[in-house]
């Protein structure tokens, strides 16, 4: 009877969306008669930040403060077309819609901004602050929100743009099948510290070290904070969540989600994360995602501490204390001691 130490390692290279049908994603963008931009999409935020990360790329493409950009991810009847938030797709397709559609718009707003200014279109820029400047000379300047309205009551422009983006299909070798699904991959690499008590199976002091590579960490903050959630998530699937947690059999009734075990702040780990940046040549301004790719190494980092420490294969999710247990006495040559 003893308490065993082990680490446990994985590293993987996740596909970021998928090229099937090109995999397309649409956005719309539009001003509002106040000056400030609207982003409709048909995206949903399921709570990973694609709100926040769309704001900020519209912004930065238009040129116009983040406070002035509002998103809608609406939905499929009243937002443009996109195959949906999932394969950790989100930041790298809608992004890279929504510089395009935010590009067309700009060009509109500039166009009317070069005409009350007298110049061409190419000697003004932004400041990000919501003013339209002319290069070289600071003291001639129209705001955005004036732009946008004598665009639209003046010169009878909308100031609005429509974006696609769409993976070119890949070629298929004829002999192998062999195609190219995706367009980017992310990296990542984990080291999970823990210690297995061999008298009751229990998992304690949970440690955990990663780094993560995410192409160009937009908003940084959000993506510390998906990381650390689903390494979380990772562990409560790896460790926790079952109906049955005493039983590998469901014939022992009755069951039902009121016995479904969660971790609790007790059960936090610590976890220790570097965030490394390899801008994407195809993502918007470099990003990639996070997505999934936080939460699926834990499980077999878990697996690989637990064989680590005490020498048995798990295989079954979630690797309760109970299962770890009969695994340790069937090892021992006691499979049929169920205690």
């Amino acid at each position: 009877m003893a308490i065993y130490k082990g680490r446990g390692v994985c590293a993987m290279n996740y596909p970021i969306g998928m090229n099937l049908g090109g995999d397309p994603s649409q956005a719309l963008v539009h001003s509002n008669p106040d000056g400030k931009f609207t982003v409709t999409l048909s995206s949903i935020d399921l709570g990973q930040g694609m709100k926040s990360v769309s704001r900020q790329v519209a912004a930065e493409t238009l040129g116009v403060p983040v406070a002035d950009v509002y998103v809608d991810t609406a939905d499929s009847d009243t937002g443009p077309q996109c195959m949906g938030s999932f394969a950790s797709r989100g930041t790298h397709r809608v992004g890279n819609a929504v510089i395009a559609a935010a590009k067309e718009a700009r060009a509109v707003m500039l166009e009317a901004a070069a005409e009350e200014l007298e110049v061409n279109a190419v000697d003004l820029e932004t400041d990000g602050l919501g003013n339209i400047l002319v290069k070289g000379a600071p003291g001639r300047s129209i705001t955005t929100q004036e732009a946008c309205n004598v665009a639209q009551f003046k010169y009878g422009q909308s100031v609005s743009g429509r974006g696609i983006f769409l993976i070119p299909m890949s070629d298929v070798d004829p002999d192998t099948g062999e195609m190219t699904t995706v367009s980017c991959f992310a990296h990542m690499a984990m080291i999970v510290d823990l210690e297995v008590d061999d008298e009751t199976g229990e998992v304690f002091n949970v440690r955990m070290n990663s780094a993560y590579e995410v192409g160009r960490a937009l908003n940084p903050k959000l993506v510390e904070q998906q990381l650390v959630g689903g390494a979380w998530m990772g562990l409560s699937h790896a460790l926790y969540e079952t109906t049955e947690p005493c039983y590998p059999s469901r014939d022992h009734r009755p069951y039902s989600f009121s016995s479904y075990p969660m971790p609790g702040p007790g059960d936090l780990a610590s976890h220790g994360i570097s965030i490394l940046e390899r801008p994407a040549p195809d993502g918007p301004f470099g990003g990639k995602g996070v997505g999934e790719m936080c939460a699926n190494p834990v499980l077999p980092a878990v697996a690989n501490a637990i064989y680590d420490a005490v020498g048995v294969e798990m295989d079954e999710l979630p690797m309760t204390a109970e299962k770890i247990l009969r695994a340790i006495r069937a090892k021992a040559g006691r499979a049929g001691d169920n205690g």
